[in-house]
C-alpha cells in the first residue's frame, strides 16, 4: 500500500472528533488493507511503530528532528526553529519546507553519499515503517561502527529519517515527523481500534430501535440504509416485516440493491461465527435490543480478549484475516512477553468498596510499592513494570528470590515490591524504591542499600496454561502452590476474606499500622482483565484522593528558576479518544535542591527531551511522564479542555511505574467532583 493512501485517512481522522466517525473511517481503511500490510497500518494509525510489549522505542526528540529536517531539505536549523515556534508543530514545518526543497546529498547507511533522485519514487507504507523500526537497532550496532566506516550513530538515525522526508510528498512529511515524535494527533485509541477491527471483519449488528430512529432521526436511518448498497444482510423475519411495512423509496432501493437473507431468531442465535468470510454477510438485523447487544458484545469481546493476550492490535487483525474467530481463540500468552496489568478503581469507604466488588470479598494489604509482572522460564527471569518496561537488570535480588522461591518451570506472577528497612522492620515509602527503578549503574550496591520485599498477589499463566479466565480465588490458590515464602524477601500478600464491615475496618487499621497505604478489595469470582478498571479490584486509602496526571506542558522559569521548566500543565486522559485534556497548572511540591526530593532540575532533564513545540517561554511536552497530584478541590472551569480545574495542586511523587495510558480519566474527575459536592446522581463509566 502506498503511504499517500494512509495519509488520506490520517487527514480524515484529523477532521473529526466523533468516535463513531473515527471508527467508520478506520474500519473502511482496514477492509482495503492487504494482509501483508495490516500490522504496520494498525500500528501507524495508533501512532506507534512497535507493539506495547516491545522494549524498543524510536526515541527521537525534537532537537534531533530539527537536524533531520535540515538534512532532508537543506534548510538552516535556525529557520526551522523559528518556524517551529511560530506554528508549534514540527510536522507542519516539515510539510512547508518540503514544498520548496532542493536536492541535498544524503549519507546512506554505508557512509557513502548519494545524489540519487528518489523523489519520483512513491513511498510505500512498509518503507516508512521499515526505516522507523531500524532506528532503535542502530544503538545496538556500536561494535560494527569501524567496520561499516560510518560516522556517529546519531548521523545514521538522521539519515533514516531524512531519507524518508526527502522522498515524501509535503503532506506525507507532516505525518512522518509526527509519527517519529509520537505526536500523530489523529485520535485513534485502543477502544476505537477494537471497534474498527470488529466492524471491518465481522458482521455489523443492528436492532430495530437503531434502524428505525425516533425523534426526527429518520434521515440518519435512510442514510445508513443507502450506504449499504451491494451488501448481504441477514435479517430477522420480524425486522423484515417492519421494513416492508415502512415503505418509501429508500427502503425499496435497499431491498432491490442488497441481498437479504431472512431468518428467524432461533436460526440467528445458532450462528457460530460472525466473521464476514464465514458468515457470507456484512450486516445482521435483529428485532430485540437485548439480543442485538449480546451479539455485538460477543464480537467485541472476542477482539478485546485477543488483544489482552497479544498486546498488539496489529497482530490481532492479522490473526483475524488469517483465521477469523478461531484464530483469535487460539492465541496464547507467551512467557517473556508482558501483558497489561489489571487496574483498580478507587473507593472512599469500606461500604462503598464492598458495594462495588460484592461480598464476601478478598481483602489484601495495599503496599506503597512498585508493581512488578514477573516472568519465569526455567532459570530465566524477566521483570516488567506496569508500563511494560523491562527492569530485570535493576533488581538482581528479586531475580534470585524468584529462582529460589518459585517452583514452577514456567509462570507469570504479579506482585508489589516494597523497599524494606531491616533495622526498623518497616516498609519504606515508594520514593525510596523509585531510585532503584532509574538506576543503570552500581545496581548491586544500590540493591544492598535499599533491599526489597516482593509481595505476590496474582498469577496469570502457569506451566503452559492461561489463567486469565479463572476466578481470583482459584488463581490465588495456584499462586500459593508454587511459592516457598522467604520472609522479608518473597511472600504472598496478606489476605482476609470477609463480608463483615467491622472486620474489614479492623484489617484496614492493621494494614495502616504496618506502614501500608490501605487495603485492596477484590471480587473473589472475577477473572483477570488486563488493562481494565472493571470493578473487580478496588483500592481504599485514608488520605485525600490523589490523582495520577500527565505533564503536557510547562514554562521556562525566571529569576532563580531560570533554565528550569516550571508551571507544569497537568492533563487527564480522555477514555474515548486516548487524548489528554488539561486540568490545571502545578508548581509546588517540587524542590529546588535535589537532596530534598524531586527537583526542578531533575524534572527539566527528564522532560526537555520530550518537548514537542515551543512558543516564546512556553513548551508543549509529549504525554509520557505521570505524576501523583494532591489538591484541595476540583472545580468546574472553562479555562481547561477537561472542563475542570484543580485548586492548589501540588506534586506528591513522580510515578515512573505508570504510563500515560494509566493516568486518571475524565470520568474519574467527574466522579470525584460529584462526590466532593455530596451528589449521588452521577453515573460512573465502567
Amino acid at each position: 500500500m502506498e503511504y499517500s493512501a494512509l495519509v488520506e485517512y490520517y487527514k480524515r481522522l484529523e477532521e473529526t472528533s466523533l468516535k463513531t466517525e473515527k471508527t467508520t473511517i478506520v474500519s473502511e481503511l482496514l477492509e482495503k488493507t492487504p494482509a501483508d500490510d495490516i500490522k504496520y497500518i494498525i500500528r501507524l494509525l495508533m501512532g506507534r511503530v512497535f507493539p506495547l510489549w516491545s522494549e524498543e522505542v524510536i526515541g527521537i526528540a525534537s532537537n534531533l528532528m530539527i537536524k533531520a529536517i535540515s538534512k532532508a531539505y537543506g534548510i538552516n536549523e535556525e529557520k526551522i526553529i523559528g518556524k517551529w515556534k511560530e506554528t508549534g508543530d514540527l510536522g507542519t514545518v516539515a510539510e512547508e519546507f518540503s514544498q520548496r526543497k532542493g536536492q541535498p546529498s544524503l549519507y546512506d547507511l554505508t557512509g557513502c553519499t548519494s545524489n540519487k533522485d528518489t523523489g519520483a519514487q512513491r513511498l510505500k507504507v512498509f518503507s516508512v515503517y521499515d526505516n522507523l523500526r531500524k532506528i532503535p537497532n542502530l544503538d545496538k550496532q556500536t561494535a560494527e561502527e569501524k567496520k561499516l566506516q560510518c560516522k556517529k550513530i546519531q548521523e545514521k538515525k538522521l539519515v533514516l529519517i531524512a531519507e524518508l522526508l526527502n522522498r515524501a510528498k509535503p503532506v506525507e512529511a507532516r505525518f512522518i515527523v509526527r509519527t517519529v515524535l509520537s505526536d500523530l494527533r489523529v485520535g485513534v485509541a485502543e477502544g476505537i481500534m477494537r471497534d474498527a477491527i470488529s466492524k471491518a471483519f465481522f458482521a455489523d449488528v443492528y436492532w430495530k430501535a437503531t434502524l428505525f430512529q425516533k425523534n426526527g432521526k429518520k434521515k440518519r436511518f435512510e442514510k445508513m440504509l443507502s450506504g449499504m448498497k451491494g451488501k448481504t444482510v441477514i435479517a430477522e423475519d420480524k425486522v423484515m416485516d417492519a421494513l416492508r411495512s415502512g415503505g418509501g423509496k429508500v427502503i425499496e432501493d435497499f431491498l432491490k440493491d442488497n441481498t437479504v437473507i431472512v431468518k428467524n431468531i432461533e436460526e440467528i442465535n445458532s450462528i457460530s461465527s460472525f466473521f464476514k468470510k464465514n458468515l457470507g454477510a456484512d450486516y445482521v438485523f435483529v428485532d430485540d435490543a437485548d439480543v442485538g447487544n449480546k451479539l455485538k458484545k460477543s464480537i467485541l469481546d472476542a477482539v478485546e480478549g485477543a488483544y489482552e493476550i497479544a498486546n498488539d492490535y496489529g497482530a490481532v487483525a492479522k490473526t483475524v484475516l488469517d483465521a477469523g474467530e478461531t484464530g483469535l481463540l487460539a492465541l496464547k500468552m507467551q512467557v517473556m512477553r508482558p501483558i497489561r496489568v489489571m487496574l483498580a478503581q478507587k473507593a472512599g469507604t469500606v461500604d462503598e468498596a464492598f458495594s462495588i466488588v460484592g461480598t464476601p470479598a478478598a481483602l489484601e494489604y495495599k503496599y506503597d510499592g512498585f508493581r512488578m509482572q514477573i516472568h519465569k522460564r526455567g532459570h530465566d527471569v524477566a521483570i516488567y513494570t506496569r508500563r511494560l518496561e523491562n527492569v530485570t537488570n535493576q533488581f538482581p535480588d528479586v531475580v534470585s528470590y524468584v529462582r529460589e522461591g518459585i517452583s514452577a518451570k514456567e509462570c507469570i506472577v504479579e506482585g508489589e515490591t516494597v523497599g524494606f528497612d531491616a533495622r526498623s522492620g518497616r516498609y519504606l515509602p515508594f520514593q525510596k524504591i523509585s531510585r532503584r527503578i532509574r538506576r543503570k549503574y552500581d545496581v548491586r550496591k544500590t540493591a544492598g542499600e535499599i533491599p526489597v520485599v516482593v509481595n505476590l498477589f496474582d498469577i496469570s499463566y502457569l506451566e503452559g496454561k492461561m489463567l486469565l479466565k479463572k476466578p481470583f480465588l482459584q488463581r490465588r490458590g495456584e499462586l500459593k502452590s508454587i511459592v516457598r515464602e522467604m520472609p522479608n524477601k518473597l511472600v504472598v500478600a496478606k489476605q482476609k476474606i470477609t463480608d463483615d464491615v467491622k472486620a474489614a475496618k479492623e484489617f484496614y487499621a492493621e494494614s495502616l499500622a504496618a506502614g501500608n497505604e490501605g487495603l485492596m478489595f477484590k471480587n473473589i469470582e472475577a477473572p483477570y482483565k488486563p488493562g481494565s478498571r472493571v470493578g473487580y479490584m478496588i483500592k481504599l486509602k485514608p488520605v485525600m484522593e490523589t490523582l495520577d496526571l500527565v505533564i503536557t506542558g510547562a514554562e521556562w522559569g525566571k529569576g532563580k528558576r531560570s533554565g528550569w521548566l516550571s508551571s507544569f500543565v497537568l492533563a487527564c486522559r480522555d477514555e474515548e479518544t486516548g487524548s489528554f485534556l488539561t486540568i490545571g497548572k502545578m508548581g509546588t511540591g517540587i524542590k529546588e535542591k535535589p537532596e530534598a526530593g524531586v527537583s526542578f532540575d531533575e524534572l527539566t532533564s527528564i522532560l526537555k527531551e520530550h518537548i514537542l513545540r515551543e512558543k516564546k517561554n512556553t513548551v508543549d511536552i509529549a504525554p509520557f511522564l505521570v505524576v501523583e497530584i494532591a489538591y484541595e478541590e476540583i472545580q468546574k472551569s472553562p479555562n481547561y479542555s477537561s472542563g475542570y480545574a484543580l485548586r492548589f495542586p501540588r506534586m506528591s511523587k513522580v510515578r515512573e511505574d505508570r504510563g500515560p495510558d494509566e493516568a486518571d480519566s475524565l470520568s474519574r474527575i467527574v466522579e470525584l467532583f460529584a462526590r466532593q459536592r455530596g451528589r449521588t446522581n452521577f453515573v460512573t463509566k465502567q
